[in-house]
């Protein structure tokens, strides 16, 4: 099979096995093609198909490397209009295990990180088109929990925020982020 109708077959993002079911050397594939171009390696066995899928957001490359995982923290608050900030860091929340700079990749200037979360606090996402998305109730809590604090709280818009489901997502968060998400609503 020649490299274009490999490359055809294969999807936006692929890893290094699905090559195998094309190709009947990944290996002198994958290096001829990153060669020429058309494929850019994300990170360990994981490549982007360049030749027909120019442009896939970060949070689609965020949770298909680790699986399960959502989109969560700065960076979905900011996609659902809570948080005014643009952040360059896209967070992705996951139950795979997570240790040091393995856990971070650069894709198109954005930052995507990985934290690890106990599975009873996993819930709270929707499907968003390519990726899961926390709700803006979740991120929230996702983001106290995590980082310890709400980030830019005096900047927030916390109108949108349906207030009866953040407190019942809250219920399964430990006492420190409920009291921490509380006092930020109360102000």
């Amino acid at each position: 099979m020649k490299s274009v109708e490999v490359l055809k077959q294969l999807p936006a993002l692929f890893r290094y096995h699905d090559v195998s079911k094309f190709a009947g050397n990944p290996n002198v594939f994958l290096t001829r093609a990153l060669m020429s171009g058309s494929v850019v390696r994300i990170s360990r066995s994981i490549y982007l198909n360049k030749l027909f899928h120019d442009s896939v957001r970060p949070e689609e490359v965020a949770c298909y490397i680790k699986t399960p995982s959502y989109i969560s923290c700065e960076w979905a608050l900011n996609k659902h209009g809570v948080l005014g900030q643009v952040p360059t860091v896209c967070t992705a929340v996951t139950l795979a295990v997570t240790s040091g700079a393995r856990d971070r990749i650069e894709y198109n200037g954005i930052r995507v990180e990985y934290s690890r979360i106990k599975p009873a606090l996993f819930f709270g996402f929707e499907p968003a088109g390519g990726f899961n998305l926390a709700t803006p109730e979740k991120a929230l809590l996702d983001t106290i929990y995590l980082r310890g604090k709400a980030p830019f709280a005096d900047e927030l818009d916390l109108s949108s925020l349906r207030h009866d489901k953040a407190t019942e997502f809250a219920s399964h968060f430990p006492s420190t982020t409920r009291v921490r998400f509380e006092e930020l609503f109360k102000s």
